[in-house]
């Protein structure tokens, strides 16, 4: 980092805190999400988010992209993963004010809706009873992708940032002994962090039906909408108006198109690809059934 470059990231470091501190103080006026989208890693979260924001009723999280603090909107907030003994005050100084909302309907003249986007909500062993708890009204969104896909981008995600030493097999070979006791770990100890649990965990993420049940069970199949990242970038429109209609909101008539965070690579193995589906056989069974749906995916 240059001489020039330290200046710039002190006064970048010292408004977001100051952005935070306004919003924990303004917390009672920040009222609680209408939505979440809980995953999946890897699944296009992050496309479909950005493209939920394009619509008007969507309202941004605070604070809002502003330059020389932030030059995205924010997708997620990670409260019932990572985050969650800091508080509710916390969290709701990420949502926009009860005013904000109030301007974005008069402006547009339709429902305002604010939800945030984060990924591992699906995965974390906590995440569904806390956010139940929390917030026993909200709407959950989950877009899944082929598990086989889903796995091998998530590895190749890890190995892009250097993060992963072992090739795409040795880390599925290693993926039980580094998950060992991880979960147990998590569920007794709210502070604990497991990055084995989170970023090593290639083919586990990708079993469904075992991290949806939990949400299942406290929301209720009709407050969780279940949707194929394959069906969302093959047609988005479609996906997207469902998800509109299922957060009460009007159908928009266009999307952007846009993908985010692709992850480029050399193309799974044929052996190595028999052995996932293999893998997942199961998997996908159980998944097509807790959620009485098909998926693109699935072959028999």
């Amino acid at each position: 980092m240059g001489a020039m470059d330290e200046p710039r990231r002190r006064l970048r470091a010292a408004l977001k805190r100051a952005v935070r501190t306004a919003g924990v103080a303004t917390a009672s006026v920040r009222p609680d999400p209408d939505f979440l989208v809980i995953g999946a890693k890897r699944g296009g979260s992050t496309s479909l988010y950005f493209d939920l924001l394009d619509h008007p009723s969507y309202v941004r999280l605070y604070p809002p992209p502003v330059p020389g603090l932030k030059d995205v909107a924010t997708k997620g907030v990670h409260f019932f993963d990572s985050h969650h003994l800091e508080g509710m005050a916390w969290y709701r100084s990420y949502m926009p004010t009860r005013f904000t909302r109030s301007v974005n309907t008069w402006r547009h003249g339709t429902p305002s809706v604010v939800g945030e986007a984060s990924p591992y909500y699906l995965f974390h062993p906590s995440a569904a009873q806390r956010a139940h708890e929390a917030l026993p009204d909200v709407k959950v969104v989950a877009l899944l992708r082929d598990p086989v896909e889903r796995t091998y981008s998530h590895w190749k995600e890890r190995r892009r940032a250097g993060a992963e030493e072992l090739d795409f097999v040795a880390a599925l070979d290693a993926e039980p002994g580094r998950l060992a006791g991880e979960r147990e770990r998590l569920l007794a100890d709210p502070a604990y962090r497991s990055y084995a649990w989170e970023q090593q965990s290639y083919l586990t993420q990708s079993r469904y039906a075992e991290a949806l049940r939990p949400w299942l069970e406290r929301y209720g199949r009709d407050r969780v909408l279940v949707a194929a990242s394959e069906d969302y970038y093959a047609d988005p429109l479609p996906v997207l108006r469902t998800i509109d209609d299922f957060l009460g909101v009007p159908p928009r008539d266009t999307s952007t198109g846009a993908v985010r965070n692709q992850a480029p690579g050399a193309p799974l193995e044929p052996e190595v690809r028999a052995r996932l589906q293999a893998a997942f056989v199961d998997a996908n069974r159980d998944l097509e059934e807790l959620l009485g749906q098909r998926l693109p995916w699935t072959t028999t």
